[in-house]
């Protein structure tokens, strides 16, 4: 299998950490009079409003932990098609009718995991490939509003300020669009990972030798006696989207 490192743009950290507090997430986004109302801002989401503004996407991503299609624990198998139908791409002469087949695939893999940046990254990079310009850019900014709101969850930089997230995977994801690589992460708490650097980096004047992850929402509605094995990670490199100004 090639091996693929997923190309997304830098994004820069935000000032200020806006941790999800349970109470005003579940309050604002079930609230069918607020401007946060999950459902509303949803379907904006799916249509690719690039009007929603960073406080929509915190309200977004946190807000999905309290849908009925939340189910971090479940097989995503259009996920896995996805990345195999990527694996055999040649990015500077892609095949039109993978192209397709990636775009059809990646639809339903996003119905179990519609915040997933590598699928959203693959989406843009199918569209953009096939010369749908508005497609991509809807794509990439669906991505870039779902990092900006995990970069703004923490700092990850202490277990006390780790950033949240909803699937094991966006943490990595994050991570390599942040530039970094990474080894096997460690369960350090209840509800906190410690993703260490294969390298250490000099963060804010600070060596850095990992990052912290909150991944407690995860684990909200575990069965019984289920135990969670993690799938081999993915990355992917050539599949940059187009950047936009």
């Amino acid at each position: 299998m090639k091996n693929l490192l997923l190309a997304l743009l830098l994004l820069p950290a935000l000032a200020a950490a806006k941790v999800p507090v349970e109470e005003d997430i579940q309050n604002k986004t079930m609230d069918a009079s607020s401007p946060f109302y999950y459902t509303s801002l949803m379907m904006r989401y799916n249509a690719g409003d690039e009007t929603l503004t960073d406080e929509d996407y915190h309200y977004l991503y946190y807000g999905y932990a309290y849908q009925d299609d939340y189910k971090p624990l479940a097989t995503n198998p259009d996920l896995d098609k996805l990345l195999m139908l990527a694996a055999g791409l040649d990015p500077d002469n892609p095949a039109v009718e993978t192209l397709d087949t990636m775009l059809f695939v990646g639809e339903a893999a996003l119905a179990r995991d519609p915040f997933s940046p590598k699928i959203l990254n693959l989406m843009a990079y199918a569209h953009g490939a096939l010369g749908n310009k508005l497609q991509e850019k809807m794509y990439y900014n669906r991505m870039q509003g779902v990092i900006r709101a995990i970069q703004d969850s923490g700092d990850a930089l202490t277990q006390k300020t780790p950033r949240h997230i909803l699937m094991f995977d966006h943490a990595l994801d994050l991570l390599t669009t942040e530039g970094y690589t990474y080894d096997k992460s460690r369960i350090i708490s209840r509800t906190v990972e410690y993703i260490p650097l294969t390298t250490p980096r000099i963060v804010e004047d600070k060596k850095r030798k990992g990052f912290y992850f909150d991944f407690g929402r995860v684990y909200w509605n575990k069965p019984e006696g289920y135990t969670y094995k993690r799938d081999r990670t993915w990355q992917f490199n050539n599949l940059k989207p187009r950047t936009y100004k």
